[in-house]
This record gives C-alpha cells, sequence and structure tokens, in this order.
C-alpha cells in the first residue's frame, strides 16, 4: 500500500527514510528562497521543522514566495508555513519562531537543537549571527546569497571562498573573513544582476526587484543539499 512517503522510499530506501524523519532542521526566513526550502524538507519527510521569520505576507510577494496567495496575504508567514507544512505530513513537528533575528534576541533561538541550519534571511547582520553561532555549536549550516534582480537559472552549490560576481557574497566573505571563518556552504549565481526598470525605495534601500523561479530554484537547491547531507 502506497503512503505519503511511499515514492521516497522507493529512490532512497528505508533507513534514509528513518534518517530525515529523525532529522530536525531550522529554516531561518521562510519568504522566496526559504519558502521552498521548507515545501521540499516537509515532502522529504523531514521530521522536525523550526520556521524563523517575523514577517507577513504581503501582495509584493506574490509572484515568487511558495506561501502567498491571495487568501494568505495579511498572515504571518510562519504561521502559514505551519499550517502548509502539517497540511502534507501531519507527523512532522513544527517549531515556530515568530521573531526578527538580531544579534540582541539570539539567544532565544535555540540553534544547538538542529542538526542543520538553512540561512535564508535578507539582512546581513542576521546572516552573520546565524553563522558565526552555527559554527560555534559545531551545527551543519548552509547560507543563500542573492537571488534578487536575476533572470538566470544557474544557481549553484559552492563554498563561499570560490563565490564570484555574486555582490552579497563579496560581502559575506569579507565580513566572515573578519571574523575567521573561511568556509561556508552557499547557493549562489554568477549571473550579472539585472539593473531594474525602474527603483522602488523603502526604509532608506532599493528594494530588489524578482521574478517568480530564481528564489525557488535556490531553495530547492539548499533543500536537495540538506536532504543529501542528512541521508549520507
Amino acid at each position: 500500500m502506497e503512503t505519503n512517503f511511499s515514492r521516497t522510499e522507493m529512490l532512497i530506501g528505508c533507513d534514509a527514510l528513518s534518517a530525515l524523519k529523525n532529522a530536525k532542521v531550522l529554516v531561518a526566513g521562510v519568504g522566496g528562497v526559504g519558502g521552498y526550502v521548507v515545501e521540499a524538507l516537509a515532502r522529504a519527510g523531514v521530521g522536525r521543522i523550526g520556521v524563523l521569520d517575523n514577517d507577513c505576507i504581503h501582495e509584493s510577494n506574490l509572484n515568487r514566495q511558495i506561501l502567498a496567495t491571495t487568501s494568505t496575504i495579511g498572515k504571518k508567514k510562519v504561521e502559514v508555513a505551519k499550517e502548509r507544512i502539517l497540511s502534507i505530513n501531519p507527523q512532522c513537528v513544527v517549531d515556530v519562531y515568530e521573531t526578527f533575528y538580531l544579534p540582541e534576541n539570539a539567544d532565544s533561538i535555540p540553534l544547538e537543537n538542529y542538526d542543520f541550519i538553512v540561512d535564508a534571511v535578507d539582512t546581513v547582520s542576521a546572516k552573520l549571527e546565524l553563522i558565526v553561532r552555527a559554527k560555534a555549536l559545531g551545527v551543519n549550516i548552509v547560507s543563500s546569497m542573492g537571488t534578487g534582480n536575476k533572470l538566470g537559472d544557474d544557481f549553484e552549490i559552492a563554498d563561499i571562498k570560490k563565490t564570484s560576481v555574486c555582490p552579497l557574497a563579496k560581502v559575506m566573505r569579507k565580513e566572515l573573513k573578519a571574523r575567521g571563518i573561511d568556509s561556508l556552504t552557499v547557493v549562489y549565481s554568477k549571473e550579472t544582476p539585472v539593473s531594474p526598470q525602474y527603483q522602488v525605495e523603502e526604509k532608506g534601500r532599493h528594494i530588489p526587484a524578482s521574478i517568480s523561479y530564481p528564489p525557488a530554484i535556490a531553495g530547492l537547491k539548499l533543500a536537495g543539499y540538506v536532504i543529501r547531507v542528512l541521508i549520507d
């Protein structure tokens, strides 16, 4: 008799499926990239998923975020993520952290409780705090670089020291090196960012332009990497 994970078990075997069921993964940022990470982890049978985000779903998210539909506008992303995970796998344990991750409140998030952390947050300060803490704890972490202002689909997994072109990766390389970290697995694209047709400013910064598929590709690449490590 088929179950929700029988096709997965056919591919990876019983032991690997059990490893996923026993795995604990925290996804920090459940927007364009992180939402697709959550989707793939839930459908692969990961047994415990933490979702961390403080934002609500906005109409402008509809073009690229899997959690964004006309019926979820205005709702908290973490609550929508939890509902979606449980609608896919009711046996999954979902930890909800409705917070904007900052150095000041980082102690409130138990990173040590997870086997893997996926960094899909937007701000450099939050990314650095997550990475530094995960490295100090010995917890696996993989990080998303920029997906805005992109039209290509050539995202790849690499160590950050081997990245090029991506403006966010350049900043992160410098900041991590200053903190004594020279190795970090990331997903990034070598595509030169596209110049937006016009600029939109919010809270003193230019908002990146976006389209449906680059965040999805980056998110699924991240999820695939995490899953393969967990079952190795």
